[in-house]
């Protein structure tokens, strides 16, 4: 497995890594966990040494699972966890303030079982809080040991020149694949300018460009899709148009869809790291094998020709959660 460095930071992690949330939050009822443990052993076999996961997954059981299973690996890997979102009456909630990032990093590195966190990113932009105040108190925790590096998980461009100013960011967290593009906009250009890794959380459109769903797949109540309009019946149906472009693709490079989609993503800047989650252990091999596949410059140039004429029907979020991005 290759490595990369996000950013100017100097930290160095596996060029695919492994999102963990799903193993016991977000997708449906939580896996077997010794199952888990298992995966994420096959994963540090395989090379991946950048593992993600966040307090409120769960909540806290994500973090007790992964853990326990990198216990045996420390100083091996790169663990990045997250802070300021609370779960209050069964309704989650945004706090970042100092005494509660205080409270959160007390508990992660006792669940996580480490002296100190690799990278510790804000969730989500706490309103509420100058973003110069959180700065301030995760820059403590760093000279303080407690924490190594520090970054932003979907935060708008203002928001993170301000609390890069303040203490250098390492890495900002953002949705990005061919499924969802925004960040093209502004983002990835204020990330060059400023010397910060990108790591794509949903690489593969929360599995829409793996091909396995149609109009007729439907999701359980448990599972987070089954609140977002990109996983209605009709568009489904509808954006079947962009799996027919990897289709194509893929058959060329003899790979599958996952990986073409995959390896997108790693030939658009040298510094982004994705972060595909998965339960299954084959679906890892799959995932990881993206980082051996070379797309050319003319076949990047044929998925953007293709791709821009295809529009996508479905907002990403509910308004209510695309409200908590980008502030």
């Amino acid at each position: 497995m290759q490595k990369r460095k996000l950013g100017k930071s100097g930290l160095e992690v596996s060029s695919i890594g492994l999102g963990c949330m799903g193993m016991s939050y977000g997708y449906g009822p939580a896996s077997d966990k010794k199952e888990m443990i298992s995966l994420i052993h096959a994963a540090i076999d395989r090379g991946t040494t950048f593992f993600d996961t966040a307090e409120i997954y769960g909540p806290y059981v994500n973090e007790e699972l992964v853990g326990e299973a990198l216990a045996p690996f420390k100083g091996e890997v790169v663990l990045a966890t997250k802070f300021g979102i609370k779960e209050v009456n069964r309704k989650q909630v945004v706090d970042s303030k100092p005494e509660h990032i205080r409270q959160s990093v007390e508990g992660s590195l006792k669940r996580l079982k480490v002296e100190a966190i690799d990278l510790y990113y804000q969730h989500r932009v706490d309103p509420e809080v100058p973003i110069e105040e959180v700065a301030g108190t995760v820059k403590d925790l760093i000279q303080e040991g407690k924490v190594k590096y520090w970054g932003l998980s979907e935060a708008g461009i203002k928001t993170i020149r301000r609390a890069h100013g303040v203490h250098p960011l390492t890495a900002v967290q953002s949705e990005y694949s061919l499924w969802w593009r925004r960040p093209e906009e502004e983002l990835l250009p204020a990330l060059e300018e400023l010397g910060i890794g990108f790591v794509p959380f949903s690489p593969l459109g929360k599995g829409y460009l793996t091909g396995s769903f149609n109009a007729n797949t439907t999701f359980t109540n448990s599972d987070l899709r089954s609140i977002l309009p990109r996983f209605t019946s009709e568009a489904l149906d509808a954006n079947q148009v962009l799996v027919d472009v990897l289709k194509e693709v893929a058959e060329q490079k003899n790979a599958t869809l996952a990986q073409i989609a995959l390896a997108w993503l790693l030939a658009q800047k040298t510094w982004i790291v994705p972060i595909p989650g998965t339960r299954k252990l084959n679906r890892l091999e799959e995932n990881l094998g993206a980082a051996s596949i070379e797309l050319t410059s003319e076949d990047l140039r044929n998925i953007n020709s293709a791709t821009s004429k295809i529009d996508l029907m479905g907002a990403r979020y509910p308004e209510e959660l695309e409200k908590r991005t980008g502030l």
